[in-house]
């Protein structure tokens, strides 16, 4: 069971000539919490990332809690697992931090 995540909804907010970071997957390994899941709970977690000039997370924040311990905890273990297209200023690779929804649904 997998959870769900969705493009970035921000990243360095107010740099104006930044390409942002583009994931490179659709699916990222966010497990789920068995627990939750056999009680039909659902929620979100929003993620603040670190994504390096390499396009990997090397640093991951709640900004926005679940209200489930266990959300959030699964959320920030799948988050060093995103990859990215690395963000580009002027052409050259930068790492930025970017904004990221993780949505734990049953649907």
């Amino acid at each position: 069971m997998l959870a769900a995540w969705v493009p970035l909804l921000a990243g360095c907010a107010g740099d104006r000539g930044i390409d942002q970071p583009s994931p490179l997957y659709g699916d990222v390994p966010v497990d789920y919490p068995l627990e939750l899941w056999d009680q039909g709970i659902e929620g979100e977690t929003l993620l603040n990332v670190r994504v390096n000039e390499l396009g990997e997370v090397d640093s991951a924040v709640v900004l926005l809690s679940s209200g489930h311990a266990a959300f959030d905890s699964a959320a920030l273990a799948g988050a060093v697992d995103m990859k990215f297209s690395p963000a580009r200023k002027n052409g050259k690779r930068i790492t930025v931090w970017a904004r990221i929804p993780v949505r734990f649904t049953k649907r």
